[in-house]
C-alpha cells in the first residue's frame, strides 16, 4: 500500500471533494480517497505508486488542478 497527498486548486465545496474523489477514486489501484477541503489537500491510498499524469487527469476532469 501507498499513500499520497496531492495539492488541488479550485475547490471550494463539498460538491468539488465528491467530484475529486468519484474522479481519483476510478483509478485502477486506489483504495481510498480522501479530500481535506480547506487545506485543498487530497491523500490517496493505493495497492501500488500511481502514475501522476494519471492522478492529474482525473483531478482535470473533476474540473480542478493539480499544484505541483
Amino acid at each position: 500500500m501507498e499513500t499520497k497527498t496531492y495539492s488541488v486548486s479550485g475547490m471550494t465545496c463539498a460538491h468539488c471533494v465528491s467530484s475529486v474523489s468519484s474522479e481519483v477514486g476510478q483509478i485502477p489501484g486506489v483504495t481510498a480517497v480522501s479530500v481535506d477541503l480547506a487545506g485543498g489537500a487530497v491523500t490517496v491510498t493505493s495497492e501500488r505508486s500511481l502514475d501522476e499524469d494519471a492522478v492529474r487527469a482525473a483531478v482535470d476532469e473533476a474540473g480542478y488542478e493539480l499544484v505541483s
